[in-house]
C-alpha cells in the first residue's frame, strides 16, 4: 500500500501542475485589460526632469555634444551591405583565427577546435555619431560612437581525450568609443600606409554563453566576472594611449623614398628659331623629373644665341625610375612678359643603364601629343649627357620612426649653416574683391619664389616646396610670405589684388627644426594659410 501511495501521489502532483499551469495560462491571456492604449508621443520639451533623466542614455552623441557630427548615411550604408560584410568579416576572422588555435592547442592537449557555425546574424551595429579632429600633420583622426545589439551564432566544438563539447555565443551586446587614426596619408591608394586603433574608455560587452546547451552565465558570480575579465583584457591591449596598429601598405613604397640620383648635364643646343623681332633668340632651359614636387632646375641665360652651350651639371633626386622622366623646356628669356617656349621633350628614366653615362640628342617639340602635326615642323636641337645612379642597400634612406623627423641636408651644405626648407601647403577662407586666382610669394632675404596659380578658389591646395641654402641659421630672420589674386583676364583693371600677409619668425624653426601651423593672414577678414617649415643640417 506505501508503494501504491507513493506512486498515486507522485501521479497527482504531475496531473496538479499540468493542470495548474494550463489554468493559468488561460486566465493570464483572457484576463488582460482590453482597455490598452497607444503611447502618448511629446517632444521633449514638454517632459518633466524625471523622464528626460531616465531617456538620457538613449540620446544619440550628435544631440548631446555639437563636437559629434550626425552619419545616419553611415548606419543607412552598413545596412544594406551588412549580409555581405557578415559573411567577409566571418571569412576573414576565420582566416587569422584557425593559424593561430592550431598553433596554441597542442600546448593544452587539445585535438581540435572547430567553428560549428559562425555568423554575427542579421542586426548590424550602428553609429551614434562621429567626432573627426583637424590636425595640421599628413594624418585623419576620427572617434566614432559604435553600439551593437547583436544576434550572432558563434558554436566552436572542442575535441579533447575522446569527447565532444560546444560553446556557443549568443545575444552579443557592444558599445565602445575607439580612437581611429589613418596615417601617414600618402599619394598611392588608399591614401593611408597605417591604421591605428585606440579605445579611449572601457568597452562595455555583453554576451550569454551556452556551454553544452545550458547557460553558463546563470551560474551566480560568473556572468559579472566574466564581463569585468573581458573589459579589463581589452582595455589593458587597446586603451589609449595603447594602440592596435594595422598595416595597410609599405610606408618607404607608397611616400616614394628617394632610390638613387640622375645627374644630368646640360650640353648645347643647336639651330634653334629666331624669337626676338629684331634679334636672335636669349636661351635658357628648365628641367625636372615627373611627380616631383620641386621647383625646376633652370640653366643661365645665353643671350643673342642660336647654337648656345651650357655645359651646366645637375643632381636630381629619383624616387621611381620605373614611372619617372625628365622632361626639359626650353624657353627664350624677356626682359618684360612671359617668356617665350622654344620646345620641349622628356626622356624616360627607365631607358639609361644604371652608372652607364649616355650622351643623347633630342629634337625639340611643340608638345608631347605623338599625333600633332606641329611637332613635324623643325625646332631646333638639345645634347643632353645623363646618368642614373642607384643607391646602394645602405645608402637608402630609411624610413623614420618618427613621421615628424626632419631629413639633413645633403652634401655641400655650408658648414655651421643648412637648408631652410619652406612647404606652402594650403590656405582657407580667401577672398578677394575683384578675382581670386590666389597664388603665394615668399620673400626671404632679398630672393623671391612663387607657388603655381590657382584659378577660382578660395581654399587653395598648393603643396609645393622651396629651399634656401644658407651659411648660418636664419635666428634673426623673418620670411614674408603673400598670397596674391592675379586677373585671369586680360586687362589693366585690377590685374592684381593682395589677398592678405604674415612676417614669420624663424627663431623658433631653428631651435625646433620643424614647425607645421596655421597662421591668419594680415588684411584678409578670415583667411589662413599652413606653412611648414624645417632646418636641416648636415649633423
Amino acid at each position: 500500500m506505501g508503494i501504491v501511495s507513493t506512486i498515486m501521489g507522485f501521479f497527482g502532483f504531475g496531473v496538479g501542475i499540468t493542470i495548474g499551469l494550463v489554468i493559468g495560462y488561460y486566465l493570464f491571456i483572457y484576463f488582460q485589460p482590453t482597455d490598452v492604449k497607444n503611447p502618448e508621443i511629446r517632444p521633449l520639451v514638454e517632459q518633466d526632469s524625471q523622464t528626460l533623466q531616465r531617456l538620457l542614455p538613449e540620446i544619440p552623441l550628435w544631440v548631446k555634444n555639437p563636437d559629434f557630427d550626425r552619419i545616419d548615411w553611415l548606419n543607412k550604408f552598413i545596412e544594406v551591405m551588412w549580409p555581405y560584410l557578415d559573411k567577409a568579416i566571418c571569412k576573414t576572422a576565420k582566416s587569422i583565427a584557425q593559424p593561430i588555435i592550431a598553433e596554441q592547442i597542442p600546448k593544452y592537449k587539445i585535438d581540435s577546435v572547430e567553428f560549428d557555425a559562425l555568423t554575427l546574424g542579421c542586426l548590424p551595429p550602428t553609429f551614434q555619431g562621429m567626432k573627426v579632429y583637424s590636425t595640421e600633420e599628413k594624418e585623419l583622426i576620427m572617434e566614432p560612437s559604435v553600439k551593437w545589439a547583436g544576434n550572432p551564432n558563434i558554436t566552436i566544438a572542442v575535441k579533447a581525450f575522446g569527447l565532444r563539447a560546444t560553446v556557443q555565443i549568443v545575444d552579443l551586446q557592444v558599445s565602445a568609443s575607439p580612437r581611429i587614426t589613418l596615417k601617414p596619408l600618402v599619394p598611392s591608394f588608399p591614401c593611408f600606409a597605417k591604421i591605428l586603433v585606440s579605445l579611449m574608455e572601457k568597452p562595455h560587452v555583453d554576451f550569454g554563453l551556452k556551454l553544452l546547451g545550458a547557460d553558463a552565465m546563470s551560474i551566480p558570480g560568473l556572468y559579472r566576472f566574466v564581463q569585468e575579465l573581458i573589459k579589463d583584457q581589452v582595455a589593458n591591449m587597446y586603451l589609449w594611449p595603447k594602440t592596435l596598429e594595422v598595416p595597410i601598405m609599405d610606408p618607404a613604397k607608397a611616400m616614394k623614398r628617394p632610390v638613387g640620383i640622375l645627374n644630368v648635364k646640360v650640353l648645347r643646343a643647336m639651330k634653334l628659331k629666331k624669337k626676338d623681332l629684331l634679334g636672335a633668340s636669349d636661351p635658357y632651359v628648365k628641367l625636372k623629373l615627373t611627380e616631383d614636387k620641386l621647383p625646376s632646375k633652370k640653366t643661365t641665360v645665353k643671350h643673342k644665341n642660336l647654337n648656345p652651350e651650357w655645359n651646366e651639371e645637375f643632381h636630381l633626386v629619383v624616387k621611381d625610375p620605373e614611372s619617372q622622366a625628365l622632361e626639359f623646356h626650353v624657353y627664350d628669356w624677356e626682359q618684360v612678359g612671359k617668356h617665350d617656349k622654344m620646345g620641349q621633350n622628356v626622356i624616360p628614366l627607365k631607358d639609361l643603364t644604371p652608372d652607364e653615362p649616355k650622351v643623347m640628342t633630342l629634337d625639340l617639340l611643340k608638345n608631347m601629343d605623338p599625333n600633332d602635326v606641329q611637332n613635324e615642323k623643325s625646332r631646333g636641337q638639345i645634347m643632353i649627357e645623363m646618368m642614373y645612379r642607384p643607391f646602394a642597400d645602405d645608402e637608402i634612406p630609411k624610413e623614420s620612426e618618427d613621421p615628424n623627423a626632419v631629413d639633413k641636408a645633403p652634401e655641400g651644405t655650408p658648414d655651421g649653416g643648412g637648408l631652410l626648407v619652406i612647404i606652402v601647403h594650403e590656405a582657407q577662407d580667401l577672398e578677394g574683391k575683384h578675382h581670386t586666382n590666389p597664388h603665394v610669394r615668399l620673400l626671404f632675404r632679398g630672393e623671391e619664389k612663387r607657388t603655381k596659380n590657382v584659378k577660382k578658389n578660395r581654399d587653395p591646395r598648393w603643396e609645393e616646396e622651396f629651399q634656401f641654402m644658407l651659411e648660418e641659421p636664419p635666428t634673426n630672420d623673418r620670411i614674408h610670405v603673400e598670397v596674391i589674386s592675379t586677373s585671369s583676364r586680360m586687362g589693366l583693371l585690377h590685374p592684381k589684388e593682395a589677398l592678405g600677409y604674415v612676417d614669420i619668425n624663424l627663431s623658433d624653426v631653428v631651435s625646433n627644426k620643424r614647425i607645421n601651423e596655421r597662421y591668419h593672414l594680415i588684411d584678409s577678414k578670415n583667411g589662413r594659410i599652413q606653412i611648414e617649415m624645417q632646418w636641416r643640417t648636415s649633423s
